[in-house]
């Protein structure tokens, strides 16, 4: 039975291999800290965190997310370690929360192996603080026991480092905060929040369900009035369909009617319909429904990883115990054991893979219906919708970036969708990464790289209506000119693109002077006083072959852009491989994690809000042979010159 344990309570640990499990319901950094008899953290090789993830016995999530798994064997960490601390923070200089007391409270589990929970705690009265021990492990007379602590800290990492006894504990906050800051910038920006995240912190408190088992709320049961999904469930019960109404995506305010998964007959699956989560709009409605596809594809893999874990670690620990029994070597007796223990390894891996099978296969419906119904800003390339495009009258709500899949079902692919106006700037990485093996060209990539910054660019102005966007570039060498060609053709750009020095120094003057101005206008509140000649429209810069022809001048006007340039809409797109950057030193890590990685070909490198699984993105190319792409400018340049018309 599970222990629901208050600030200062304990509670016996008969288990040494422990999984523990956090949901906050926005992305918070979790780590572990050991502590001598005296609860003395000797030094920084007694922390576990994101940039250094894994110590004997421990392994933690090597970035921020809404959820956290912290793996604990009791039994493998060192004999000096008395106490393991579990700790929480938030992440710093990123524009999340500044405390905790704006968040849902922290909800900690305490699970074994397979899934069952041993002790659970829901950290209340949080205010200021920033940083919190949430549980504390300690051993006492051979025999482990879990406290909940729930102490904070309002100074951070640093002071609660401080306050166990790590001398280094400032140098170490920073590193730590650093290496969260890395993770976040590969991260997919979770949607705004609703009032569901909060139901669903709170869900996840009631109970945590075993890896690939149903949990109390699954969709798999009846529900007079269905509750979220929580964190490892997401596979449901045995034979029992992904529920397609999704309970948990919702809106601040009741929607309009929207359309009803059709009623399933007795043992088949509830049929998907597109539109099917609430919102204000059709477009809303869908993409609410593609986020919950992709949280819901995140946790059904999540609870599938978990339930191959276990099975894992199951094995693992018969056949210790078969090695370590005398009586295993008396003839067949030790095969037999550990053929039945690989046999029972198989069967629970089959278990798990059926329902992630299952679960995979009804979201994989969901998407064939869903992928035709999505409207314009959120349709792939090959979509019919481009060839009758014409300009909106109004800007969307969100923009498809590319696709997103995991290697469990690289076939499901979820749109990345981003709200617009765009949060962040995007870097178009034109150097190595994991999916350019097979490019031998350096030259080849770049010029990938600078084809998806254009077709990027086409749907952005194709989004807004007209007079709404406009495109600045700077090709300082003049090497892009080939790839810029499309924009250049149509007729799209204001002015050409933007070479050497003095063409450098001119754009980033003009849209620095904008930032300026609309800042000032916006501060003094009297937007009717801005220049008339000043264009009001969004700006997009995008900058191919960055650093190349930027100064140090320039380079801080660009610093510039990418940090106050959102806000007042002006946004950065740079065409960039960092090892260029190299000879800047520190000078421009504050500008890559400003930005949104995206990678010319597949690559792996972006991870969820939720569990930190890491996604293969890919980039949303124009199919080869198409002319969608120059047809769509085309109808952009003809509506900017006619006025709309």
């Amino acid at each position: 039975m599970t222990a629901e344990l208050v600030r200062g309570q304990n509670h016996p640990l008969r288990e040494t291999r422990l999984e523990i499990r956090v949901s906050v319901g926005k992305p918070i950094v979790a780590g572990i800290t050991l502590g001598d008899d005296r609860g003395k953290v000797r030094g920084t090789d007694w922390v576990a965190h994101p940039g250094s993830p894994t110590l004997p016995g421990l392994e933690v999530p090597r970035q921020a997310a809404a959820d956290h798994r912290l793996a604990v064997d009791l039994g493998a960490v060192p004999e000096a370690v008395h106490r393991v601390n579990v700790l929480l923070a938030l992440p710093v200089g990123v524009g999340g929360p500044a405390s905790f007391g704006s968040l849902a409270a922290p909800f900690v589990a305490v699970t074994g192996l397979d899934g069952s929970e041993v002790a659970s705690y829901t950290i209340t009265d949080l205010d200021a603080e920033s940083a919190v021990v949430a549980l504390e492990l300690y051993r006492r007379q051979d025999a482990w026991k879990v406290r909940a602590v729930g102490q904070g800290y309002a100074g951070g990492l640093a002071d609660m480092l401080t306050d166990q006894g790590l001398p280094q504990a400032h140098e170490l906050a920073g590193t730590i905060n650093e290496a969260v800051a890395r993770g976040l910038a590969r991260s997919v920006a979770a949607p705004p929040p609703r009032p569901s995240d909060e139901a669903r912190v709170r869900a996840a408190g009631q109970t945590a369900s075993a890896p690939g088992a149903p949990g109390p709320d699954s969709a798999a049961a009846p529900q007079p009035a269905p509750a979220p999904r929580q964190p490892g469930d997401a596979g449901g019960t045995p034979g029992g369909p992904v529920n397609y109404t999704h309970p948990g995506r919702q809106t601040s305010a009741p929607p309009p009617p929207a359309p009803t998964a059709a009623p399933a007959e007795p043992g088949r699956s509830a049929q998907p319909v597109a539109g099917d989560a609430t919102g204000w709009s059709m477009d809303e409605r869908l993409y609410n429904q593609v986020w919950g596809m992709f949280e819901d594809l995140a946790r059904a893999t999540a609870a599938y990883r978990s339930a191959v874990d276990f099975a894992d670690s199951r094995m693992d620990q018969e056949l210790d115990k078969v090695l370590s029994d005398p009586r295993s070597r008396i003839g067949n007796t030790g095969d037999l054991a550990r053929e039945a223990a690989r046999t029972k390894h198989g069967e629970l891996v089959d278990r798990a893979r059926e329902a992630l099978d299952r679960d995979l296969g009804q979201l994989a419906a969901e998407s064939e219906v869903v992928e035709p119904a999505l409207p314009l800003a959120y349709a792939g390339w090959d979509s019919p919708v481009w060839h009758a495009y014409r300009s909106p009258m109004e800007i969307p709500m969100a923009l498809r970036l590319g696709d997103l899949h995991l290697p469990e079902r690289p076939g499901l692919r979820i749109p990345m969708l981003v709200r617009l106006p765009l949060e962040r700037g995007l870097w178009i990485d034109s150097g190595r990464s994991s999916g350019t093996d097979t490019l031998a060209d350096a030259d080849q990539l770049r010029r990938l790289a600078m084809d998806s910054a254009v077709a990027h660019a086409a749907r952005l102005l194709a989004v807004y209506p007209a007079g709404e966007f406009t495109v600045h570039v700077i090709d300082a060498a003049g090497s892009a000119a080939g790839a810029l060609s499309p924009l250049v053709a149509a007729g799209v750009l204001d002015d050409a693109p933007a070479a050497g020095a003095a063409g450098v120094s001119a754009v980033l003057a003009k849209l620095t002077q904008r930032v300026d101005l609309v800042q000032m206008a916006i501060r003094a509140g009297a937007s009717d006083a801005l220049p008339p000649d000043l264009d009001t429209a969004e700006q997009l810069l995008i900058v191919n072959d960055f650093p190349h022809g930027f100064d140090d001048r320039a380079v801080t006007q660009l610093r510039y852009l990418a940090d106050e340039g959102p806000a007042v809409g002006v946004h950065l797109m740079l065409v960039a491989d960092r090892e260029d950057a190299a000879e800047y030193g520190p000078l421009l890590d504050p500008l890559w994690r400003a930005l949104l990685r995206l990678t010319p070909v597949a690559d792996d490198h972006l991870a969820d809000p939720w569990v930190g699984h890491a996604w293969t993105y890919e980039p949303p190319m124009v199919p080869p042979g198409s002319r969608v792409l120059g047809q769509v400018l085309d109808q952009v340049a003809h509506v900017r010159r006619t006025g709309g018309r």
